[in-house]
């Protein structure tokens, strides 16, 4: 009877500690993975180390690599303009000098979001605002706030708020959010289709409190009045860990107004996040 006490001791710790695993959120998870900064300020240490080990052996070797080095990075900035802003032979297509719509499929037209002429359907600025209600389940739920800013034609600035709640019934509510700010570029405009890239910064708020790149790309297809297709892909690094989001949108255009649908992936550290996604978005 006395040898049986430690060992029923022994099963209910194991219980109890096998039920604060389980119990614990995603968004739990998903914030103690960004927040690896003692792991982090030790993997920099070692890296500075082997970084002056190694920079002392090829000390010998530091001129040639100079000159090679520059010859490959202005090679490449020579190539690197044509793919992210213009290539010579885009110049003299119409696309080159297109001018932003005031909205989509504006005054019954087939144009999404530029047109090859300027008229009262153009304009040099154009901002839209966009709500959307996301949820994974019935405990994990959120809300993506975006305004997005077209002007000079190819030139863009994105402001996206995203704010999660999870409840635990366990260990109460958790919230999360997720702020990114955003330049873009417009590197193709049609009357169907354009697509973008951009570089901007992230914070993460709630147990992380960190600041990290971000970078961004995204399409739209208007392929049949008044639908159209978007997808769009945001990555950043909180302490060597990922904070990615990705959307897949169908809208539905009305005058200023676009409903949309569809799914969006979240990816905060190690943790995976597949929501539903719907809301509503005007422009001006």
């Amino acid at each position: 009877m006395q040898n049986m006490k430690p060992s029923l001791l022994f099963i209910i710790v194991l219980i109890l500690s096998c039920d604060l695993s389980y119990g614990q959120g995603k968004l739990e998870k998903a914030e103690e993975s960004l927040s690896k900064k003692e792991e982090l300020k030790n993997r920099s240490s070692r890296s500075e180390y082997r970084n002056n080990y190694e920079n002392d052996d090829d000390s010998d070797y530091s001129f040639l690599l100079e000159d090679i080095s520059l010859f490959l990075i202005e090679s490449l900035l020579y190539a690197t303009y044509y793919t992210v802003i213009e290539t010579p032979m885009e110049t003299e297509y119409k696309g080159s000098m297109a001018s932003i719509t005031k909205y989509p499929y504006f005054n019954y037209s087939k144009k999404g979001n530029y047109s090859y002429e300027q008229g009262d359907n153009t304009s040099i600025f154009r901002t839209a605002i966009h709500n959307r209600f996301i949820t994974e389940n019935a405990k994990l739920h959120g809300n993506h706030f975006n305004i997005d800013t077209k002007f000079l034609n190819r030139i863009g600035l994105e402001v996206d708020y995203l704010q999660l709640w999870e409840e635990n019934t366990n260990f109460g509510n958790n919230t999360l959010a997720i702020f990114t700010a955003m330049a873009k570029y417009h590197r193709v405009r049609t009357e169907r289709f354009n697509a973008w890239w951009g570089l901007g910064a992230v914070y993460v708020g709630g147990e992380v409190e960190e600041f990290g790149f971000a970078y961004g790309l995204g399409a739209e297809l208007f392929f049949a009045k008044p639908f159209s297709i978007e997808t769009n892909f945001y990555g950043s690094f909180i302490n060597q860990e990922s904070v990615n989001k990705f959307t897949a949108l169908l809208n539905y255009h009305y005058q200023r107004y676009k409903f949309s649908g569809g799914y969006e992936h979240l990816k905060i550290g190690s943790v995976d996040f597949s929501t539903f996604s719907a809301g509503i978005g005007v422009s001006f």
